[in-house]
């Protein structure tokens, strides 16, 4: 059986917050400054870098100080896996994404191994999920890059093939190419939690309701534990016009979750579709 792991969660994030926000009219997420870009990557990657000093530009101080001294470790610490590391962290901190999977790529190419590039690919995946429009065409590119690396160092990398096959799907003038991708992996690997939701999300941004819901299924018999999976079949089954079996879905997802927020907002929704 496999597990969704921490990084797919992060991956996938993006996709459960936009269906949360789509059951709950009354959730909202506090906004905050965006760093602007609309530069497709050149052949030095300068649609980053742009990108990379527009954030600079609106650190504090403070922030700008230890930031200079981070970025001096990596050309003098004897350790830079532990270098970038640490001006990973801070740019998680403040909730820059894009820039974090920029140092993380950096990092890749500091230490060229399997499991840097595939945390590149996967951080700059993640961060398409939350960004403008503009910038998705470069980061899509990116994490194309990154995967493209990881499986000339292992060709057997599942992972990899499943995001970058999903990177062709969502952010190329290819997407049958990576549709062929998954494909080739389902008939070795059919029972990959990472494939099947790709394949339910592909399903719900173009309204082919049924295929959702057997997607979905297909991961809740695969990894029951997976419980936000049920907030998404609940969702096809309503826009499917099946408001019963929505909220029955709605009610598994309840007895199984402990957040005592969600719950509550869950339940309301529920009594909202049980009125109308």
């Amino acid at each position: 059986m496999k597990s969704v792991t921490k990084t797919q969660i992060v991956v996938i994030a993006g996709c459960i917050v936009l269906i949360v926000l789509l059951l709950f009219a009354n959730t909202t997420i506090p906004k905050k400054e965006e760093v602007k870009t609309s530069e497709h990557p050149g052949p030095n990657g300068t649609g980053m870098l742009t990108m990379v000093e527009s954030a600079k530009a609106l650190l504090t101080v403070s922030q700008k100080k230890e930031m200079d001294k981070l970025e001096e470790a990596t050309k003098t610490s004897a350790d830079k896996k532990k270098a970038f590391e640490n001006i990973i962290n801070l740019w998680d901190s403040l909730r820059q994404p894009t820039v974090a999977a920029y140092y993380m790529e950096l990092a890749a190419k500091a230490s060229p191994n399997e499991k840097n590039w595939s945390e590149a690919g996967n951080r700059y995946y993640a961060s398409t999920r939350f960004a403008k429009e503009a910038d998705k065409p470069l980061l899509y590119s990116k994490a194309m890059e990154c995967f493209e690396k990881t499986l000339e160092l292992n060709p057997k990398n599942i992972e990899a093939k499943i995001n970058l096959g999903a990177c062709y799907v969502e952010g190329s003038p290819e997407p049958m190419k990576g549709i062929g991708m998954l494909r080739e992996v389902e008939k070795t690997d059919s029972n990959n939690v990472n494939l099947q939701l790709n394949f339910a999300f592909f399903s719900e941004k173009s309204g082919q309701w049924d295929r959702a819901i057997k997607r979905f299924e297909k991961v809740l018999v695969i990894q029951p534990d997976f419980v936000e999976a049920y907030l998404h079949l609940a969702d096809a089954y309503q826009q499917k016009g099946d408001k019963a079996k929505a909220i029955q879905t709605l009610e598994m997802y309840l007895s199984k979750t402990d957040d005592v927020t969600v719950k509550t907002e869950v339940q309301e929704y529920i009594n909202k579709l049980k009125r109308e």
